[in-house]
């Protein structure tokens, strides 16, 4: 680092590349390009974050004020961004990703259509029945989003097909029947496009200043309705803002799901099965919510990994756990992961500037070789590293994966979250993009966000309030050697308190980010309906009549269903007897648990396992049982213990309810 001879602002030394480019800021070099007669001091610089005399790591503890603890937290991101490129200008490594080529038009629609499922669109139109199941399942909002992006990517094939030539009724101004059809289509789209377009620009010109969230308080977040109709209907409204200034954790706004009469479902309550369709409906949702508020999503074009001699550090997260999981089934985040998370919450969580104080570059270098060697060897010694060094090798393990923990292809869309306005639709939108993510990014990540929730809560000992993490830890997440750089000039202050606002959401809102919403468990019951009902006709009239008649009969069965209702509940891998329930409008999961202990001590039913059961006083406890729903239109659900059955029972009349015992794990994996 070298200082400023003007201000004794700390800058980037000049020359060094800029391997990442993502969000390295201009003024790195800034001293360097512009005359000494002319230069400015990057704190005069508008793409500088403003310098206090007194906002340094020295001083943290002695200033009190927000705007000082602010530039000292901005500091804390430049300063990591400096000793990542630093790192990597030692090493002199190669981009492990390809570059990322610019796409040419229809070719993002192309991609899009095949993410979302909906691949045989792209092709003959007379062989889109398997699209038909999942088109039937959107909302409006949803299915003009689909229909936007397959319009495009048709005019674009159109326009690739058209004869170079010119044809002699161009040139006279003559058109044929089909081209004037199709060019009045083009320049006629569908009346909720142009509805939204009159929205989104009434929605520029408006302020909504006037309407300001109070941090304090605790608002309602709907889960039930999709987003994209949410925002469809606030559109017509107005959105609260938030103060972006605010960097107390404890002054961001508190948020409570709504939790309707079929509860809430976390990621890993619906089985495997279920949630590979989760993604494709989040991707549609996800489009046609940035459709209706006017931003578009951007996504980069997936990039062939390069391969690796290493075996930790560098290597795929798919790899990673196929070479874990040969030692301990199951695992579902990296084990050595795991590993430096564990020491740093054993021995770092109390040191005062953790993660934010970087260790020795030359230490962390021998280390990561050293582990390269021990760790599957079980001879590695953790009680011997020092923490601030075991906190460099976590930061690495990130930045070192081939491809970003938030995907080559989706780290935009993260980075793009902040330019929402209204905080609720950002957590919306991040929401989506968790659920977008590929089930081992989406652990590690969640793993690494539980580990720096507990550090903030260690903030009276280690100093790291919740803006302290979120900076220190968005150039590891944000910034990677093998993406390109396009980040406009001047816009660096904006985009990297961006991104570590983004980091601060998701430390903060995880609990709230990694929930399924009830409107996307629906949909998968819609698909799965269909495909275990589908007509297999050519006849469109036949299957529409066909779907009527079952849409019909359903209506009458639910008219006709009596307000109580006797169902068996099994446990068949604790007991041999089943239990009896009878369902009325108040029975939720929580009272058939507590009915189940209770006949399981005072009855005497016969046990087939009582390994896993609790023995106390000669009686059986199940502190931790969980109610399955299993079958029907759902693979397997775990239930919330506030799910009210009934309801639950007219959704899905031909379910199983299984009773089985939570497995006791300190994290998710």
């Amino acid at each position: 680092m070298d200082k400023c001879g003007t201000c004794g602002s700390w800058m980037a030394r000049s020359g060094i590349p800029r391997p990442w480019g993502v969000l390295v800021p201009a003024w790195a070099d800034s001293c360097a390009q512009v005359p000494s007669s002319t230069r400015n001091c990057p704190c005069k610089m508008s793409q500088l974050p403003p310098k206090n005399p007194l906002a340094s790591p020295v001083s943290e503890g002695m200033n009190s004020r927000v705007e000082a603890l602010d530039n000292l937290s901005m500091d804390s991101f430049w300063l990591e961004v400096e000793n990542i490129k630093l790192s990597a200008e030692a090493e002199q490594e190669e981009c492990s990703l390809a570059d990322v080529k610019t796409q040419e038009e229809g070719e993002a629609e192309a991609e899009w259509l095949q993410d979302a499922g909906l691949s045989e669109l792209l092709g003959d139109r007379g062989s889109d029945n398997d699209n038909l199941v999942l088109l039937s399942t959107l909302t409006q909002t949803q299915a003009a989003a689909v229909q936007r992006r397959l319009d495009t990517y048709s005019r674009s094939r159109r326009r690739k097909n058209k004869h170079p030539v010119r044809d002699v009724r161009d040139i006279f101004g003559v058109a044929s029947s089909e081209e004037t059809a199709a060019e009045k289509e083009e320049s006629n789209p569908d009346p909720l496009w142009q509805n939204l377009q009159t929205a989104n620009a009434q929605r520029k010109t408006q302020d909504y200043s006037c309407t300001v969230r109070n941090p304090g308080k605790e608002e309602v977040f709907n889960m039930d309705v999709a987003y994209s109709e949410q925002a469809a209907v606030l559109l017509k409204g107005s959105f609260l803002s938030e103060p972006r200034k605010l960097k107390d954790g404890n002054a961001l706004t508190k948020f409570k799901i709504l939790k309707g009469r079929l509860g809430v479902t976390r990621i890993g309550d619906l089985s495997a099965q279920d949630m590979k369709k989760i993604p494709t409906l989040a991707l549609i949702e996800l489009t046609a919510l940035c459709d209706i508020l006017g931003f578009e999503l951007k996504r980069n074009k997936a990039a062939k990994l390069k391969t690796t001699e290493k075996r930790l550090f560098g290597v795929p997260l798919n790899t990673l756990l196929e070479n874990d999981q040969k030692l301990l089934p199951n695992t579902k985040v990296p084990l050595l992961l795991q590993a430096l998370l564990s020491c740093l919450e054993k021995r770092g969580l109390e040191t005062e500037g953790i993660l934010r104080v970087s260790g020795s570059q030359t230490r962390i270098k021998s280390l990561e070789q050293k582990l390269e060697r021990d760790f599957y060897t079980g001879l590695f010694r953790w009680d011997e590293v020092h923490q601030n060094d075991v906190s460099g090798l976590l930061k690495r393990f990130i930045r070192e994966l081939p491809a970003p923990l938030l995907t080559a292809e989706y780290l935009p869309a993260f980075a793009a979250v902040q330019n929402i306005p209204d905080l609720k639709q950002r957590l919306q939108a991040l929401n989506l993009l968790i659920l977008i993510l590929p089930e081992p990014n989406r652990n590690t990540l969640k793993a690494l966000l539980e580990f720096l929730s507990k550090v903030v809560a260690r903030e009276k000992n280690n100093k790291m309030n919740l803006w302290n993490v979120s900076t220190v830890m968005a150039p590891n997440l944000f910034m990677h050697k093998g993406l390109p750089n396009k980040i406009p000039e001047g816009k660096e202050k904006q985009l990297a308190e961006g991104a570590a606002d983004v980091v601060r959401m998701m430390i903060h809102y995880q609990d709230l980010l990694w929930t399924v919403s009830s409107f996307l468990v629906a949909q998968v019951r819609k698909l799965n309906e269909s495909n275990s009902k589908r007509y297999q006709f050519c006849d469109k009239r036949i299957k529409n009549l066909l779907r009527k008649i079952h849409v019909d009969k359903d209506k009458v069965e639910k008219n006709q269903a009596e307000p109580l209702k006797t169902v068996k509940v099994h446990a068949s891998l604790l007991l041999k007897d089943s239990l009896e329930v009878h369902l009325n409008n108040a029975t939720r999961v929580a009272d058939v648990l507590r009915q189940f202990q209770k006949n399981l001590c005072q009855n005497g039913w016969n046990i087939v396992n009582t390994v896993n059961l609790l023995k106390c006083n000669n009686s059986i406890e199940c502190p931790n049982l969980l109610l399955y729903e299993v079958g029907g239109n759902i693979g397997e659900h775990c239930l919330d213990p506030d799910t009210y059955l009934l309801d639950l029972y007219h959704i899905n009349p031909h379910a199983e309810w299984i009773i089985k015992q939570n497995p006791s794990y300190p994290r998710m994996f």
